[in-house]
């Protein structure tokens, strides 16, 4: 049984269809990222898959029992509120200290328990974001373009990150990304939306497709390249 289904959904909203008959299923341990223009309906899509939006039309099917854990686009902690890294991921419930560094670690953020919330860096705060949504040993991850305000190998370094914590917890990742040129070599499926599913499949696949050139231009084959390159280079160091 898939994680979690979208079947025919559509979502109107002030008299306009955000989404129209989206159908999407996300299967245990698979990174998927869904891509699209501004205003195609991604951030819609997430919400209504979280329960924060309710669809006009189709349904949501969970696995029993599943659950979710939610990275927003960022954070902006009041710097003249002082609270650790640790007393936030702290609230509203009270975690043990095993729990803390568990989910520290997997976010590649043991080194910042300690620190002021407000004196970490754009790159840092996601990471403790990440972490916050895995206290609670989730089955399915959901990010809304979480590298929002980061450079490109912030972001490349972020979406390792989510790769490695695919691999250590065995979650399946879903996230909303508009950084093409990064997005494609850590992903095993891609999504691309506008309003409806216009194509969606292994990266090389969508990037070549006419749909996603349509909407996106040529100039977005560097998404594949840089997809082509990571993959390859990755073969060349498993055969070492």
């Amino acid at each position: 049984m898939s994680l979690i289904s979208a079947e025919r959904l559509t979502v109107r909203r002030d008299g306009r269809v955000a989404l129209h008959h989206v159908s999407l299923a996300i299967e245990p341990g698979e990174i998927v990222t869904i891509v699209g223009p501004n205003g195609s309906g991604k951030t819609t899509l997430l919400k209504a898959l979280i329960g924060a939006e309710v669809p006009s039309e189709g349904r949501i099917v969970r696995q029993p029992g599943l659950s979710i854990g939610y990275v927003p686009q960022g954070l902006r902690p009041d710097a003249t509120l002082p609270m650790t890294v640790k007393r936030f991921l702290s609230l509203p419930a009270r975690r043990s200290k095993a729990e803390l560094n568990s989910a520290l670690e997997h976010a590649g953020a043991a080194d910042l328990a300690d620190r002021q919330l407000a004196d970490l860096s754009g790159g840092q705060t996601q990471r403790v974001l990440l972490a916050r949504a895995l206290l609670g040993a989730p089955q399915l991850l959901l990010l809304d373009e979480p590298t929002t305000g980061l450079d490109q190998p912030g972001s490349a370094a972020f979406y390792r990150r989510l790769e490695a914590v695919r691999n250590e917890t065995g979650c399946a990742v879903l996230l909303v990304s508009h950084e093409l040129h990064v997005v494609m070599s850590a992903s095993d499926r891609v999504i691309c939306l506008n309003g409806h599913v216009c194509c969606e499949g292994r990266p090389d696949a969508v990037a070549s497709a006419p749909e996603y050139r349509a909407l996106f231009g040529t100039g977005t084959g560097g998404a594949l390249a840089l997809y082509r390159h990571e993959h390859d280079h990755s073969h060349d160091h498993a055969a070492e």
